[in-house]
């Protein structure tokens, strides 16, 4: 379903709403591992917020595989560097779907390739403000509505890592790594924060995907590079990583908050 801008009849919000299904927001679900990871959560018995930015023709396809799987979605376009956006995203979540039980923090970009001393503001800026602050934002309107001190039912906050955070992408994209970099110390700080409030906060060091990410970064060639070099042989596809974030946030990971869980085929720093 399309996020509308107009109001909706009383009689339909309430119907939405009539349902104990988890419901989950996926931000940058578009394509690549926000789709698959909104696609595994439907698979998965949750209702979807598909969250996109530019690609309205992705987000749609997205919300119609969810819904075939007998989910509801709606889409909502928001530019997560904004935080008033993100805010009426998440009120139009509460109106249609209920408030989010559990938010995967997906959108993301890496800002082209440079050399750390050729990095321009635009890119530095461009690169924290969605990868950095606008999880922030969104992490703040999900432990808004799930934090159990204020009548929450509690929930999992699951952020996308990289493991370019440890390896520091040298020659690449070190911009790119340090926004990731601030990811992980997120997570842990905010798990230890939101933990005694009912939610769990962790993240996933993703490894190189099989997307079309790379090629619209203009390094078409790094996928295959790295697979080579992978103990397991290949980069992963984006259903490893939606898989990953559908254990974390379920009750089988009920004991894991504050940490970071590496999917990359065994490649490390």
């Amino acid at each position: 379903m399309k996020f509308p801008s107009l109001v909706l009849p009383i009689a339909f919000v309430q119907f939405m709403r009539m349902t104990d299904r988890p419901v989950v927001l996926v931000t940058g679900a578009s394509k690549g591992i926000g789709a698959a990871t909104a696609l595994a959560f439907a698979k998965a018995g949750y209702d979807v917020c598909v969250n996109y930015h530019r690609d309205a023709p992705g987000a749609a396809e997205t919300v119609a595989r969810c819904e075939a799987t007998g989910a509801r979605a709606f889409v909502a376009r928001a530019d997560v560097a904004d935080r008033s956006a993100v805010s009426e995203m998440f009120g139009a979540c509460d109106e249609l779907l209920g408030p989010v039980t559990c938010l995967v923090n997906n959108a993301g970009i890496i800002g082209g390739t440079a050399a750390v001393t050729e990095v321009s503001n635009d890119a530095l800026r461009g690169t924290f403000a969605t990868n950095v602050f606008g999880m922030i934002y969104c992490l703040q309107e999900a432990a808004l509505r799930m934090r159990t001190d204020q009548g929450g039912a509690g929930g999992a906050i699951v952020n996308m890592s990289s493991v370019a955070a440890t390896t520091g992408s040298p020659g690449e994209y070190v911009h790119y790594a340090a926004s990731k970099g601030a990811v992980e110390t997120l997570t842990i700080g905010a798990g230890k924060e939101l933990g005694p409030v009912g939610i769990r906060v962790a993240a996933i060091r993703v490894g190189t995907t099989n997307t079309d990410l790379h090629a619209r970064e203009g390094n078409a060639t790094r996928p295959a590079a790295v697979a080579a070099a992978t103990p397991l042989g290949r980069t992963a596809e984006s259903v490893d990583i939606a898989e990953a974030a559908v254990w974390l946030a379920s009750p089988k990971a009920g004991f894991v908050s504050g940490t970071v869980l590496t999917v990359a085929g065994g490649l490390h720093a």
